[in-house]
């Protein structure tokens, strides 16, 4: 497998993969995959997306991950803005760049590749800070969560409720630049 950096338009090709992984990453139904595509296709064209591939060796995208500049007038920006604190907001909105999906189809993981996207992705990354949100689950139990806090994402916000989502969040993050290096996540990546 190889990991790539993608441009807006490399993503864009291959937007029904990268909704695919989505979809079995996260167990969404198909009616709300669709949604979903209208929304990743008006994220690559905000200011300071970057975005990574993991492709295997016949090109079958096995993961992959984006973020952008998180800024006013985004929906996530606000939503989360809006339950934070006056403090809270000028340390980790003020300058922050959001990672915005991150995802391994499940017969891909366990091998790493989340944590080398995430590495790829976090040094990619203008801003001071970084934030993203990940469904409250069983910190022992659920690989994301032990992917966030290894590389050393703290609690923002714990609990959180996003308008017509059911599920409970927390909004995770950490300070940019990522200086720590597990040295399982040295592989590099093509195309930077």
């Amino acid at each position: 497998m190889r990991l790539v950096a993608w441009q807006p338009d490399d993503l864009l090709r291959r937007l029904d993969d990268v909704v695919t992984v989505y979809g079995e990453a996260m167990g969404y139904r198909q009616e709300l995959l669709q949604t979903r595509r209208g929304y990743i296709g008006a994220h690559v064209r905000r200011q300071g997306f970057r975005a990574v591939a993991t492709l295997t060796t016949d090109g079958r995208l096995a993961g992959f991950g984006y973020g952008y500049t998180s800024g006013p007038g985004q929906w996530w920006h606000d939503q989360v803005r809006s339950a934070l604190d006056d403090p809270s907001r000028d340390q980790w909105l003020s300058n922050c760049f959001e990672v915005v999906e991150l995802h391994v189809r499940p017969a891909a993981q366990g091998h790493g590749i989340g944590a080398r996207q995430l590495r790829a992705l976090l040094a990619m990354a203008d801003g001071k800070t970084v934030l993203l949100s990940t469904p409250e689950a069983d910190e022992q139990k659920s690989r994301a969560w032990r992917l966030y806090r290894r590389f050393g994402f703290v609690d923002v916000l714990r609990h959180f409720f996003f308008p017509g989502d059911e599920r409970a969040f927390a909004i995770l993050g950490r300070e940019l630049p990522l200086s720590d290096r597990p040295a399982e996540d040295a592989p590099g990546i093509v195309g930077i």
